[in-house]
């Protein structure tokens, strides 16, 4: 029996739509039953991270969990760790964990600091685990422009090798009915790294309408987005992602999307003529 968190997700219903077309047992964990996609041969089972008393009964008879990582929050890294404990408590032996690329508690990028922790945790527990360390998605990148059409961030002539959720959907769904995987880490990534000004002058032609980047200071970028009310930490989270593409963090582009699928990563230019 698989487990599958976070299946009212965009991401988390993809891997259980993949699942269910493969004939595999799954339960779905799920804060509101009423939100999870009804699929062939899944059950489902109400628990939140975190809640040690549901999460023990609702991965009772689980083999192996796919855990995607919560909601960025102030208190993700231990809902994380919550999350594991009950898992292991109720006798799961594997974990795959949506980690991200260049996870580190040195990361540019904030949010990659909290999957390092929660990577590290797993470890500690000895359970079995493999981690997707998944690069930006490029699902989010058309909305990165604003309403005048523009792209504004610290992230300078960096380099960024995002990955369509399809992809990483498509890779969790083989990783977690093969044992082949077992103790390894994935950079999951597109078929090849570009610049925000690249991703500007795509969208352009795709779209039929102007779009360009407009690189902000990291002082600037704080101050452009302190006006949204947002908590410190989100800002920060904000901010960072830009950062790290200009660091060079997310630049490097892995094959282990075709690898572990068998077909090519989608480029951007692919997922913008689909969108």
């Amino acid at each position: 029996m698989i487990g599958v968190t976070g299946s009212t997700g965009q991401l988390g219903s993809r891997i259980a739509r993949l699942l269910a077309a493969d004939g595999v047992a799954q339960r779905l964990i799920v804060r509101d039953p009423g939100r999870a996609p009804s699929l062939a041969g899944a059950e489902v089972a109400q628990a939140a991270y975190g809640e040690k008393a549901a999460l023990l009964n609702a991965l009772d008879g689980v083999t192996t969990l796919m855990l995607l990582s919560a909601t960025e929050s102030a208190d993700r890294v231990s809902l994380h760790k919550a999350t594991v404990d009950a898992a292991v408590a109720a006798g799961v032996q594997r974990i795959v964990y949506t980690s991200f690329v260049g996870a580190s508690p040195s990361a540019t990028f904030t949010f990659a600091r909290d999957h390092w922790h929660t990577e590290e945790h797993v470890r500690s527990t000895g359970v079995d685990f493999t981690f997707l360390r998944d690069n930006l998605y490029l699902d989010f990148l058309p909305g990165f422009v604003g309403a005048d059409g523009v792209i504004r961030g610290p992230a300078g002539d960096g380099r960024v090798a995002a990955v369509a959720r399809d992809d990483v959907a498509a890779v969790a769904a083989r990783v977690l009915v093969s044992s082949q995987h077992s103790g390894m880490t994935y950079d999951l990534t597109g078929p090849s790294a570009f610049t925000l000004t690249e991703a500007a002058s795509l969208m352009s032609s795709a779209w039929g309408r102007p779009v360009r980047y407009e690189p902000e200071t990291l002082d600037e970028a704080y101050r452009s987005r302190e006006g949204f009310g947002a908590a410190a930490w989100e800002v920060a989270g904000w901010v960072t992602s830009y950062a790290a593409i200009c660091s060079g963090e997310l630049s490097g582009v892995s094959s282990a999307v075709e690898d572990i699928t068998g077909h090519p990563a989608i480029s951007l230019p692919d997922y913008l003529a689909k969108s």
